[in-house]
């Protein structure tokens, strides 16, 4: 399944798209993906924060024991052993930690306690719509990393005026972690950040119809599963009305709409 050109669409055509897309995510990571006892749950509010899903774990887990049983990893995968496949990969620049700590934080819990491990956001035009909200978006994701929350980041857009090299580019840069330019040809990104020291972006480049590819969701700094976006999107596609799928693939005269 090819990531589609969603410029052709309405935003609240996406915003449909969207929603159900993170719950097919959710459903997928619980349904034996994320190891016991983590947990997802979808659009729950951390802190000032609304994330699109929240991996969660069981408050009475103890994550640094769990990380080293390999009878309990399920389908954990371990950096050193089998290190993510993507375009390219960033390392912050070693002072980030100290502005890091000197940025306002914004203390993350979910109300029943467990402690949240990751977060996935997808993009979405609304994220665009002005410098300043383009700037929330980013501030959300340095404060989860702050936090020590790793995060997911997927863009099915390219660029704007805001953000000349994509929305990775201008979260290194006012996270002060350095720069990065896109890749020719593919304008589209998704990025998985580490927490820690030094904060780790693992950055995939792809362009509308390219395959999705399955990006790393870490639970630990040093372990993560694969993320099966292609198989969700393909799920989330097949309930798009047909009318919209005929403006997304540019068949007939069909107008966005609202």
């Amino acid at each position: 399944m090819p990531m589609h050109d969603w410029t052709r669409t309405s935003a609240g055509t996406f915003h449909d798209f969207h929603n159900s897309w993170i719950t097919h995510i959710k459903e997928a990571l619980n349904d034996g993906l994320l190891p016991q006892p983590f947990y997802a749950l979808g659009e729950q509010r951390a802190g000032d924060y609304g994330p699109d899903v929240l991996a969660l774990k069981a408050a009475d887990a103890d994550l640094v024991e769990f990380a080293k049983s390999s009878e309990t990893n399920g389908n954990m995968i371990a950096v050193e052993v089998s290190p993510p496949r993507v375009y390219k990969t960033q390392a912050a620049v070693d002072d980030i930690h100290f502005y890091l700590e000197r940025q306002r934080a914004v203390t993350i819990r979910h109300t029943s306690g467990d402690r949240v491990i990751a977060m996935i956001e997808i993009v979405s035009p609304a994220n665009r719509h002005s410098q300043k909200t383009l700037t929330d978006f980013a501030d959300k994701v340095i404060t989860c990393l702050q936090q020590g929350i790793h995060v997911v980041v997927i863009d099915p857009f390219p660029h704007g005026a805001n953000d000349p090299e994509g929305i990775h580019d201008f979260i290194w840069r006012l996270m002060m972690a350095g720069e990065y330019t896109g890749l020719h040809g593919k304008p589209l990104t998704m990025v998985s950040y580490t927490a820690g020291r030094p904060i780790t972006a693992w950055i995939e480049a792809y362009a509308v119809g390219d395959p999705l590819a399955s990006m790393p969701l870490f639970l630990t700094r040093d372990h993560y599963i694969p993320l099966p976006l292609e198989s969700t999107y393909e799920l989330t596609w097949k309930g798009v009305p047909q009318r919209w799928k005929n403006v997304i693939l540019g068949i007939g005269k069909a107008s966005k709409g609202v």
